[in-house]
């Protein structure tokens, strides 16, 4: 099935959806006529409309700085919409998506958020006598911009660099000082959001693609009026994978545990490096690597020879191999396709860069044929996922919904026929029927009921469990980490003797901070989200294993009810008894928006280790003076430095398993009571529902159009007519259903 062919049954779906809810308004129509079984059907129906708009297939794109992403989805949207990262210090996931106007929405951080950002990059900074000790930093304040300005502009330069590239604290800090004036309309006390449209849509490119502006934003989200394979579909260029910012990493995370989908951008002109090997691995413990195609983006300029990219590719492919078995890898040129796609709004000198690569066949040939083979797997894999959460998920409820209000046209349709006495035996027999079927939903309903508060006994077990630091866990294991981080520290002998101890402290700082954040996203990360993914497997596993030995029971009720009916002359569909009672968590998670909580932890650290040390120094520095008064041998003779370091590192360490236990105590209740446990309660909800309305076809009370009828409330004939109509146009609605199915089942 291709993505057209997708949409189109999508829109077959809705189309079904909508026949259905005016089949449901005609009871209505009619004095006096009303009836409970039509309203639900009625209420499903409008909510189901709403879940098929939100249904949203994601598809993330990611890879490392500078490989091609941005460009990659430019190709793939034939339009130059998206700007290229904004640097290091961003952590912006930019999600396309289908939308009536050509659109970019801006969602900006707000004061708050921004001046948590700076108070966090100011920790241990070397200098911060110019701040109010009695008022927290203020980026709106004039005079707090001006100090914090005139610190960074005397630092020593090699604060600025950590581990060979920019100091992050230092770019986030300069940042949010050169864009201030831009920005200080916009910010504000609340989160905000800034929206371009039409002729203004390019506007936005100035916010995204300036670090001195990206750095307000929390989220970027674009809609195009077209080049999208159509509603329901997203997505998304990521921050670059080797960004030195870890916490990006995590935001990243986030993402990919929401996609059905992952497309990884390797460039030709580096090939695959420490940095994409770390963040597949990472991946690859997350669980979803299975989900990944990869991408060699070409750089016609660094290949002599098609012979040339295909040992490239071999190279790639055997090392993608160590990590996952048998990779899907693609190579062709983004830029050459988005060239190729954009011809009549490119430059000269870009026209005289496809011109001179469209003269070497070969090359150019090649591209073409990877690109065709690479979208014929990607619409394969995505309007398969798109079939799967969206198309059978939501057809088997308009299945159920059909066949009840068929079985209800017919018994009101038989009802019309019959005198008072034989009405009323026909109801009695059914309410004999719709009595049984009570009883098993009680009894379902105590069971599942049962099997919650057994489960979450069982998760708050596990959970507990899985972040109790005696059990060599995972948090165990970071604090493990931090204990045993080694700081060589005649590394930092020159920097204490050239620029002093708080710059010294601050450098240490820098890079403890770096590799604990580092080992975060890295390692607990993925664990986490791998321990919360079985989780959510048992909880599945646990309720489908309540709910089936009902079953069969079900169809035995089933079966004596449609027996029943035959008696009356009324027959009744045999699929409505073939299906299963379990289910999926997708519905249960999207009726809730239930998201796992997020991966990103922000790290607080206390400013009393910077205190703390400077005491220390102070102290070995007092002790020396008296030694040389009292005339004592001075052994400590330029230790004094070294020594407060080591204190200090000493303090960042007990601080930092500190902030640590007290970060992963709310992560994991978050986990239990915001995340796992309504998960279970709203699975155990759709579970019951899921049967309730197996079971809704069945369940008319006939005592009241019996008495209306009979009682020359309801005109016959006007419901005989009405009962007619509805008939005619049900028994259409039952063979479009079944034809969609078997189109589906086709095409998977």
């Amino acid at each position: 099935m291709n993505v057209d062919n997708a949409k189109l049954k999508q829109d077959a779906l809705l189309n079904l959806n909508q026949k259905l809810c005016e089949l449901l308004a005609i009871p209505s129509e009619i004095k006096d006529w009303s009836d409970g079984s039509v309203q639900k059907w009625s209420d499903v129906c409008r909510l189901l409309a709403d879940q098929i708009d939100k249904d949203i297939v994601r598809v993330a794109v990611i890879g490392a700085i500078k490989s091609g992403k941005s460009t990659f989805v430019n190709a793939f949207l034939k339009a130059d919409h998206l700007k290229r990262g904004a640097g290091v210090v961003t952590s912006i996931v930019t999600k396309v998506r289908q939308g009536k106007k050509l659109t970019a929405r801006l969602f900006f951080k707000s004061w708050d958020d921004v001046n948590r950002d700076i108070q966090q990059a100011l920790v241990l900074f070397p200098s911060l006598n110019w701040q109010n000790e009695n008022q927290p930093f203020d980026l709106r304040r004039q005079a707090d911009r001006e100090a914090l300005g005139v610190e960074l502009s005397t630092l020593d330069k090699n604060l600025l660099i950590t581990k060979d590239t920019r100091n992050i604290n230092g770019v986030l800090l300069t940042s949010y000082l050169q864009g201030f004036d831009t920005v200080k309309d916009i910010v504000s006390s609340e989160n905000t959001t800034k929206t371009f449209v039409g002729a203004d849509f390019e506007t936005y490119k100035s916010f995204a693609g300036s670090e001195t502006l990206a750095v307000y934003l929390n989220d970027v989200k674009i809609e195009l009026d077209g080049a999208m394979p159509g509603e329901g579909f997203e997505i998304a260029d990521c921050q670059g994978s080797d960004s030195p910012n870890p916490l990006h990493l995590a935001m990243i995370q986030d993402y990919l545990i929401k996609a059905h989908l992952v497309i990884y951008v390797i460039s030709s002109r580096t090939g695959l490096r420490r940095a994409d090997i770390r963040f597949l691995s990472m991946i690859k413990k997350m669980g979803i690597i299975d989900n990944a195609l990869f991408v060699i983006n070409c750089d016609f300029y660094e290949h002599e020879s098609q012979a040339d990219l295909e040992n490239l590719i071999g190279r790639i492919k055997d090392e993608l191999g160590l990590i996952i078995p048998d990779p899907d890898v693609y190579c062709f040129s983004a830029l050459f396709n988005l060239f190729k796609a954009r011809t009549k709004a490119l430059s000269e000198k870009d026209l005289a860069r496809l011109g001179q690569w469209e003269k070497d066949e070969l090359l150019t040939q090649y591209s073409d044929l990877q690109t065709k083979r690479f979208l014929k797997e990607f619409k394969r894999q995505v309007t398969a996922e798109k079939t799967a959460l969206l198309l059978k998920n939501h057809l088997e409820h308009l299945s159920r919904i059909s066949d009840g209000i068929g079985h209800w046209i017919q018994l009101h349709q038989d009802i019309l026929t019959k005198d008072k006495a034989a009405a009323v035996e026909m109801t009695a027999k059914i309410k004999h029927h719709q009595k049984q079927m009570d009883q098993i939903q009680t009894m379902v309903r105590s069971t599942l009921d049962g099997a919650v508060g057994k489960i979450r006994k069982e998760l708050r077990r596990e959970v507990d469990g899985f972040f109790d630091r005696r059990n060599g866990t995972v948090v165990d294991n970071i604090g493990s980490f931090v204990r045993g981080f080694d700081i060589s520290y005649p590394e930092y002998a020159e920097s204490l003797e050239n620029t002093g101890f708080l710059n010294t402290l601050y450098l240490v700082y820098q890079a403890f901070k770096q590799a604990v954040d580092t080992y975060m996203t890295e390692s607990v990360n993925p664990a986490v989200i791998k321990f919360i993914r079985i989780q959510e497997e048992r909880i599945k596993t646990e309720l489908n294993g309540v709910a089936g030995p009902y079953d069969g029971m079900i169809r035995d009720v089933l079966a004596e009810y449609k027996n029943t009916m035959a008696g009356f002359g009324i027959s009744l569909h045999d699929d409505a008894f073939e299906r299963d009672v379990g289910q999926d968590l997708k519905n249960a998670k999207q009726v809730l928006n239930l998201n796992i909580p997020p991966a990103a932890a922000s790290m607080r650290y206390s400013a009393n280790i910077k205190t703390d040390a400077v005491l220390r120094l102070g102290l070995f520095t007092v002790a020396r003076i008296f030694k040389k008064i009292l005339k004592k041998p001075l052994d400590t003779d330029g230790k004094e430095g070294p020594r407060a370091l080591k204190a200090g590192v000493k303090r960042m360490k007990q601080e930092t398993e500190r902030n640590i236990d007290a970060h992963f105590k709310d992560y994991r209740e978050n986990i239990k009571f915001q995340y796992l446990y309504l998960l279970i309660d709203a699975a155990a909800n759709s579970l019951h529902e899921s049967l309730q309305q197996r079971f809704q076809a069945y369940l008319s009370d006939l005592t009241n159009i019996v008495d209306l009828i009979h009682n020359k409330s309801v005109d016959k004939a006007q419901a005989a007519d009405a009962l007619e109509s509805m008939a005619t146009q049900s028994a259409k609605i039952h063979m479009l259903i079944t034809d969609l199915r078997e189109s589906i089942s086709k095409n998977n």
